[in-house]
């Protein structure tokens, strides 16, 4: 796989990708999603979305309300049905998808993670041989896929907040006992974002765990960590409140591209907080990716692979 370049001002000025705020990874990876945009002939959105005299059209946005009608941003049929169930039902559930940008952003983890993982939530046979062998020893078969997928959302028997995993694997283990595999996806976010409020309960979790080293609680109740935090948390609320249901325990992933810094820095910060680290582990989205081509030949993993990873085209922009 190629590293990933970062490509001259003018080069994404011509794309429409010239985003101040941008960071050199980050730019990068916003120039890949408007060229593969642009591949496939889909029209360009703008920013802001409301259009106005200072609007300008942003490569890495999708033209709306197409965008919304056709679910362009996503890379198999399959895949649009699972977002489209999901999207029906996110209603009643609680479940936080942000519109409109699950439709027209192409840069936004929402669309990522159904890219992923929706064609793994349609069929648990595909499920199993990716889950067997990126997790060998913890996973005999998949159960279940969700996605921003909680518990019980405000519930304190958890975490009493909002806190979700963005994808949700439920598992037996060769021991035949129950186990699941939260993950929170990253793709061109960084984490360092407003604190959340902790009204206690996480606090109570981390302290009755013994994950965390004595003196982390500090460091981690606040960004970039806090987010890694709470939703390591919540694993860990689950394997406490429901312990003797998850016997074949639970972990917490972060998964992100080798193009990300931020969260090769911030993982790393994190895991030295840690006394214990079998409930938490970090993967690339280029590991999983690998994974995913040994259990299924299929055209749609070239393609997330091209639209995701193809660091080499921005040599060529």
């Amino acid at each position: 796989m190629a590293a990933l370049v970062v490509p001259p001002r003018e080069t994404l000025e011509r794309h429409d990708v010239l985003v101040d705020g941008d960071l050199p990874w980050q730019r990068g990876l916003r120039l890949l999603q408007s060229l593969w945009r642009q591949d496939r002939g889909l029209p360009v959105g703008w920013h802001p979305r409301g259009g106005g005299p200072s609007a300008r059209r942003l490569g890495s946005r999708l033209a709306l309300p197409a965008a919304e009608d056709d679910l362009a941003n996503y890379l198999t049929d399959t895949v649009r049905e699972v977002v489209r169930d999901e999207l029906a039902a996110a209603g009643g559930s609680g479940k936080l998808y942000g519109t409109p940008r699950i439709y027209d952003d192409l840069l936004s983890s929402q669309p990522l993670c159904f890219n992923l993982f929706g064609e793994l939530a349609a069929d648990l046979d595909l499920a199993t041989r990716f889950a067997r062998h990126l997790w060998p020893d913890r996973v005999e078969q998949a159960t279940r896929v969700a996605f921003e997928h909680s518990p019980g959302r405000d519930d304190g028997r958890y975490l009493g907040n909002r806190t979700a995993f963005d994808v949700y694997l439920e598992h037996t283990t060769p021991e035949g006992h129950r186990g699941f595999i939260g993950v929170e996806v990253k793709y061109h976010e960084h984490l360092d974002t407003a604190a959340a409020e902790n009204r206690g309960r996480p606090t109570e979790v981390a302290r009755g765990s013994g994950v965390f080293t004595s003196d982390a609680l500090d460091a981690l109740d606040e960004p970039p960590l806090q987010q890694l935090w709470f939703d390591h948390l919540l694993a860990l609320s689950m394997l406490t409140g429901d312990g003797s249901h998850w016997r074949g325990g639970g972990l917490f992933v972060l998964l992100h591209p080798a193009a990300n810094e931020a969260c090769y820095h911030f993982a790393a910060a994190y895991q030295r907080h840690l006394r214990d680290r079998r409930t938490f582990q970090r993967l690339t989205l280029e590991e999983v990716v690998a994974v995913l081509r040994l259990v299924d030949t299929r055209s749609w993993v070239d393609e997330l692979a091209g639209r995701y990873l193809d660091y080499q085209r921005l040599r060529k922009a």
